[in-house]
């Protein structure tokens, strides 16, 4: 018999979504899995729906314990796997039925460390078609040296929001000792970035990576209230805390200076707080809206970010989001602001 998978899935306030989760592993051609569902002190009926999935199946295993967020649960879901190797999918998403087949067939093809994919944003809304998103690597199979190679660009490649690192832990199949040398390293208060945190930790101790190419088994569900959004006026709190994390790693790693490369990523999702704030903030004047912006703008870490980062291949429109920022031209920014997501949203999400 093959080697088993632990497939950990943390679980809080699905109940009605979980079963097409639970479902979509249960259904893998890949059958020797460990399914661990951590309920995270969920309120709804999700811990008894945990329970009568357990019942049915041998496979399953319920880990309950308090609400702690999304990388408490799944990392409480990796202290109780006991397999080798472990993959991630979260309760409101699903899965095609030969991902765990294809990532394991990948991963011992190349006696690799991790296996990656791609995934699919699927749209409650009918009108928005399904979105594709990968790794930007282009190799099948990464030895050491060629991962070294990558470190460069890998949090980013001079362009807004350059990842080559896809980092969604849940479109990966991991070596699982690397997964647990890492848990301290991964800040439980983390809520923008907890993926990113993860993967690139474990990424920076591995010896062998490979990828399967045009392959898109993972399903990410958006539902209206995803797709809508809110606004969050701690976001800028948050990925302050990101970057803070992500400087860790690269500190604790001592691998390649990442901190550049940390700054761009941090300038990217800065600008996307500034946006956020704009068009999600339905409540504040505008005079409030325009002070909050002011007061991200100026924040001692996003004035460093503007005045040092290195994205050189970003585009007029970012480049010129940037300048404005810089020198405080903060009615522009929400001008451009309420217009590009105007002419967004009437070209994407109109109903008939």
């Amino acid at each position: 018999m093959r080697e088993k998978i632990s497939v950990v899935v943390p679980v809080y306030g699905v109940e009605n979504v979980l079963g097409r989760c639970v479902d979509s592993i249960l259904a893998q051609t890949y059958e020797n899995l460990e399914i661990i569902l951590v309920d995270d002190g969920s309120p709804d009926r999700c811990p008894a729906i945990c329970e009568d999935y357990a019942r049915k199946d041998e496979r399953i295993r319920v880990v309950h314990k308090e609400n702690g967020g999304l990388t408490s649960a799944w990392k409480e879901g990796v202290r109780h796997a006991s397999a080798d190797w472990i993959g991630f999918v979260d309760s409101d998403d699903w899965i095609e039925p030969d991902m765990y087949e294809r990532l394991w067939e990948a991963l011992t093809g190349h006696q690799a460390d991790i296996a990656m994919a791609g995934l699919v944003f699927d749209y409650e809304d009918p009108g928005y078609p399904p979105r594709r998103e990968t790794n930007r690597m282009d190799r099948t199979v990464y030895d050491r040296q060629q991962l070294k190679d990558l470190f460069p660009v890998l949090l980013n490649d001079g362009s807004f929001i350059g990842r080559s690192l896809q980092p969604s832990r849940v479109t990966k199949l991991f070596k699982k000792s690397l997964v647990e040398q890492n848990l301290e390293l991964w800040e439980e208060r983390v809520s923008v970035g907890e993926d990113l945190q993860m993967v690139f930790a474990v990424f920076l101790d591995a010896e062998r990576v490979c990828t399967v190419p045009d392959y898109y088994p993972y399903h990410y569900w958006y539902n209206l209230s995803s797709m809508t959004g809110g606004h969050d006026p701690e976001y800028l709190s948050k990925i302050l805390l990101l970057r803070e994390r992500m400087e860790a790693i690269s500190d604790r790693k001592g691998v390649y200076d990442f901190r550049p490369q940390i700054r761009n990523d941090f300038l990217s999702l800065a600008v996307m707080a500034v946006k956020n704030e704009i068009w999600r903030n339905q409540t504040d004047s505008l005079r409030q809206i325009l002070n909050n912006i002011k007061k991200m703008c100026q924040n001692p870490s996003v004035r460093e970010a503007l005045m040092h980062h290195t994205m050189d291949q970003i585009g007029l429109s970012v480049k010129l989001y940037l300048f404005m920022m810089k020198h405080g031209w903060y009615v522009p920014c929400y001008m451009v602001t309420k217009v590009f997501f105007a002419l967004y949203y009437r070209t994407f999400w109109k109903k008939g």
